[in-house]
């Protein structure tokens, strides 16, 4: 096959490579692919292009904060309409020295 071909381009890629693309090999626990975190990241890298249309910076850094919160929350497990119902309502109430006990990785649902 010719030098400079598409298909040279991309053997001298996986060649360039090898180590890595194999890895896998060596350690039964690494997965083959990367399918898992490419499905987590894909819905924030999709919806880039449509933050810039938040309304203003102050809407897109609300928004901004709001996904965190969603994305933090399902990182530690909850239930993310869950944790924020009920942060959003205890929130009023709360000490401001305490916020941090409302973030998701250190929150408890409230005992009614």
């Amino acid at each position: 096959m010719p030098d400079g071909s598409a298909t040279a381009r991309a053997i001298g890629y996986c060649l360039k490579r090898w180590g890595a693309l194999t890895r896998y090999l060596d350690d039964g626990d690494l997965p083959i692919d990367n399918n898992w975190v490419e499905n987590r990241i894909r819905p924030t890298a999709l919806g880039r292009q449509n933050w810039l249309f938040a309304g203003s910076l102050r809407a897109g850094k609300r928004a901004e904060a709001v996904l965190s919160l969603i994305h933090s929350a399902k990182l530690n497990a909850l239930d993310p309409y869950a944790d924020l119902r009920d942060v959003l309502e205890r929130l009023p109430l709360h000490p401001a020295h305490q916020t941090e006990r409302l973030l998701p990785h250190h929150w408890q649902p409230s005992r009614k």
